[in-house]
């Protein structure tokens, strides 16, 4: 009977580590860098700057290894072209949040904000079949087009985040269009000094979304994947289980 029970108490040993360890095994699989992809023109695309002082090459740093960062953004592109190109590289990058910084050319060259918002809509559509996550990034024209249409380009934003519950950067430029310091000659795109205070305007929105990930990757322990840091929680449910079965089996042994 000693010999039986020594090896019921060595078997329950093991049984109860292998909980554990599957416990344990089991959400790190699901651990993974999201992959983020900016679909914009120019003022993601560093011009007139160096590259590597844009917000976009900003961001990468920001965020180091625990997410990929993608910049697809050509200077000069309108909604219409970024539509034309967004379902290769949803295709090609399986992006898990889409940063869609576009129109400031379609307002600078008077094209329809009706237009603009149907191109819009159609990569926010194509964005979350691929089920990635999208944010807008908006932004204002000179108050020279008028009334009418300033204010039929600046809703089409605000509609669009609205209709399809997508977080929204009201205007990726704030507090930095209105300096002089901040702009290059040009009076349009910014400088290098102003490249942060728009990486601050991206991350209010964009830092949330990161977060929801960390929290159902990560322990609360910087830097540890799931579930290492939070083993303790692993090992006393995995205990609970145990124990539940060996007291079921007592009583059916003493029913024997």
């Amino acid at each position: 009977m000693r010999e039986s029970s020594f090896s019921w108490a060595r078997w329950c040993r093991r049984g109860l580590a292998g909980i554990v360890l599957g416990l344990a095994m089991g959400p790190v699989a699901n651990v993974h860098a999201d992959t983020l992809l900016i679909v914009g023109d120019s003022l993601s695309a560093a011009h007139g700057i160096e590259r590597e002082a844009g917000w976009v090459a900003l961001l990468r740093e920001r965020v180091g290894d625990a997410h990929e960062v993608v910049n697809a953004s050509i200077s000069g592109d309108t909604t219409s072209g970024g539509a034309a190109r967004l379902p290769d590289l949803l295709e090609r990058h399986s992006p898990d949040i889409v940063l869609l910084e576009l129109g400031g050319n379609d307002g600078l060259r008077g094209l329809s904000p009706q237009q603009m918002k149907l191109n819009l809509r159609t990569m926010i559509e194509k964005s979350q079949a691929a089920d990635a996550r999208v944010l807008l990034l908006g932004i204002e024209i000179p108050p020279n087009y008028g009334a009418a249409y300033t204010d039929a380009f600046r809703g089409v934003f605000r509609q669009l985040s609205e209709e399809y519950a997508v977080p929204l950067v009201p205007f990726i430029l704030d507090g930095v269009a209105l300096q002089d310091d901040m702009m290059q000659e040009d009076g349009i795109h910014p400088n290098a000094a102003a490249q942060p205070i728009i990486l601050d305007n991206v991350w209010e929105k964009l830092g949330p979304m990161l977060s929801r990930d960390t929290d159902r990757n990560e322990c609360p322990v910087r830097g540890f994947p799931a579930p290492c840091a939070c083993l303790a929680s692993h090992v006393d449910r995995a205990s609970s289980q145990a124990n539940a079965f060996l007291t079921r089996r007592r009583c059916l042994r003493a029913r024997g």
